[in-house]
Formats: C-alpha cells, sequence, structure tokens
C-alpha cells in the first residue's frame, strides 16, 4: 500500500493485543478516535521513552475521546512484560510480520529499521495527522495531542 496522508481513509485492519483481545478499525469508527503509534523495537531508549510519553499523557487523550495503541513487530509476549515493567496503559499491538506496518505504509528508516510513526485517525476513520521522526519521541504525543485538538475546534 501507498504511504497514507492526512484525509486518507484509514485502512481497516484486525489484530491481537498482547492482552489477547482482538481488535479491528471498525470496533471505534462512530465512537472514538485512534492513535496508532508505530515504534522500532521494545525496550530501546526512544522506544521507551515515546511510550512512557504516551503513557504519561493516556489521560488526555482518553478525555477527548481517542484511544492509543502501540504496534511494533515485537511479540506479544514481549510487549506483555515492556507493557509491565512500564506500567503502559494501552495496548499493544505484535506485528510479527509486518502486515500492520505495510498496510499503513510504515517506512523503514535507512531501508533498515522500523520507521517510527503516528497516525491519528478521528471517529470517521479519516487519517488527520501522519507524524514520522525516527528519534523525536515526545514530538509524536505533542504533534498527535494538537492535531485531536485542533479537529475539536
Amino acid at each position: 500500500m501507498a504511504k497514507l496522508q492526512a484525509g486518507d481513509r484509514a485502512p481497516d485492519f484486525e489484530a491481537m493485543t498482547h492482552e489477547g483481545v482482538r481488535i479491528r478499525l471498525a470496533d471505534y469508527l462512530g465512537n472514538r478516535g485512534l492513535v496508532l503509534f508505530f515504534y522500532p523495537k521494545d525496550d530501546t531508549p526512544i522506544c521507551t521513552k515515546e511510550a512512557c510519553s504516551f503513557r504519561d499523557s493516556y489521560n488526555d487523550f482518553v478525555a477527548a475521546g481517542v484511544e492509543v495503541i502501540g504496534v511494533s513487530s515485537d511479540s506479544a509476549e514481549s510487549h506483555k512484560a515492556f507493557a509491565a515493567r512500564h506500567r503502559l496503559n494501552f495496548p499493544l499491538i505484535a506485528d510479527a510480520k509486518g502486515e500492520l506496518r505495510k498496510q499503513f505504509g510504515v517506512p523503514s528508516t535507512l531501508g533498515l529499521f522500523p520507521g517510527r510513526v503516528t497516525y491519528v485517525i478521528d471517529k470517521q476513520g479519516l487519517v488527520r495527522l501522519v507524524f514520522s521522526a525516527q528519534l523525536a519521541s515526545d514530538e509524536h504525543v505533542r504533534k498527535a495531542l494538537e492535531a485531536i485538538r485542533s479537529a475539536e475546534s
């Protein structure tokens, strides 16, 4: 799939969270917005900082009617340990085969490393923000909240 851009319809997907819950984009449509943040790997310094930043701002997302979900190619077992170790309060998706990454058109960095991209999807399933920055972990949360707040006004 081509790289998604703001204004595009988000692809429907079905995936299993680290808690064993099957979710689909369609589960959120009409009810809640969704922030999907793709990150390279559990327990690496920047990924941990990013996940903890989403954790620390999670109540702001929920108050705005938005769910947060992290996605990486790590296993569900790795995600369980990562979530427990850092007290993450949102689900993580194990995208071991990279299928969800492909659906969203998440690029690799230097052709080697999985990209770090955040998507804000509104209740109608439209992408409102695509933010890609491999090293700017805190910016992903700030940009996502800005996009959500600007959509509310």
